[in-house]
C-alpha cells in the first residue's frame, strides 16, 4: 500500500533537509514540504496528513477534485492547505477554486487575470506563485527570467491576488552545475520582486523549488518550500 514506508521516507527526507540546511547556516523549519500526490489514491492523501505534513499538492483539477472528496474529512481535520502544482488551463479555474487554497503555477497574464476575475467574486485574497521557467526550457511553462519581475509587479496590483513568491523547475539532469544555476537564477528573481510586489500590497515570503530528485541543492541554494512525491511514497500507482 502507499502508505507502507512513509514514515521512514519522510524521516530520511527530513534528515538530508538537514543536512542541506546544515551546510549553509539555514534553520530546517525555514523548509516547508508539500506532499505531492499526483498519481497515487486518495488514502496517500491521508497517510501524508497523518504522518504530519499538512501541505498536499496535486498536478490536475480532476485528479485533485476527485481525490480531495474521498479524503475530505482528513483534509478538514488536519486543517489541509491544498496547492495547484501543475500546469492549470483557463478554462479549468472555476474548478481550481473550489479545491485548492494556493495556485502555484501561474504561467502566463492571461492566466493571472483569469483567476482575479473569479477569485473577486469569493471574496478571499488567493495565494500565488509565479512560475518562472528559470532553466529556460522550451517545452516548460512559466515567464521568462527576464519579464518575471514585471509580470509578477503587474499581478500583485490585480484584485484578489497576493503573490506570495516564486515557484520554478529545474532541468531533468544531474548536472549539479545546471541545477545550481537555474536554482540561483530563481533565487536572485524572488529577491528582486519583493520590493516592487510589497508596493502593491503582496508580500512575497515563498521561494518554491526542489523536487525529489535535486531538493538538497535547492535547499542550499535558497528554496524555503519543496514539492516533493517519489521521495515520499515511491513509485506512481497511476
Amino acid at each position: 500500500m502507499v502508505h507502507d514506508g512513509l514514515p521512514e521516507r519522510l524521516h530520511r527526507v527530513e534528515d538530508r533537509v538537514a543536512e542541506a540546511c546544515a551546510r549553509n547556516g539555514r534553520d530546517p523549519r525555514e523548509i516547508l514540504i508539500v506532499a505531492v500526490t499526483k498519481g497515487h489514491p486518495a488514502r496517500a492523501v491521508v497517510a501524508a496528513l497523518e504522518a504530519g505534513l499538512r501541505d498536499i499538492g496535486e498536478n490536475r483539477v480532476g485528479e485533485a477534485m476527485e481525490k480531495f472528496s474521498l479524503a475530505a474529512s482528513s483534509l478538514e481535520s488536519h486543517g489541509a492547505i491544498r496547492h495547484m502544482v501543475g500546469h492549470l488551463q483557463r478554462n479549468k479555474v472555476g474548478e481550481a477554486l473550489t479545491v485548492f487554497d494556493w495556485i502555484q503555477s501561474v504561467d502566463s497574464m492571461r492566466l493571472a487575470q483569469a483567476l482575479s476575475r473569479r477569485i473577486e467574486e469569493t471574496r478571499r485574497a488567493l495565494p500565488i506563485l509565479i512560475e518562472v521557467n528559470a532553466g529556460g526550457e522550451e517545452q516548460k511553462h512559466g515567464f521568462s527570467p527576464d519579464e518575471a519581475i514585471d509580470r509578477a509587479a503587474e499581478i500583485a496590483d490585480m484584485p484578489g491576488l497576493s503573490v506570495r513568491g516564486i515557484m520554478t523547475m529545474a532541468p531533468l539532469t544531474d548536472d549539479e552545475s545546471v541545477l545550481r544555476a537555474t536554482f540561483g537564477r530563481a533565487r536572485q528573481l524572488f529577491e528582486r520582486m519583493i520590493e516592487p510586489c510589497g508596493r502593491n500590497g503582496s508580500r512575497p515570503d515563498t521561494l518554491s523549488m526542489g523536487m525529489s530528485n535535486d531538493y538538497p541543492l535547492a535547499i542550499e541554494e535558497g528554496s524555503t518550500m519543496l514539492r516533493l512525491g517519489t521521495a515520499l511514497f515511491g513509485p506512481r500507482e497511476s
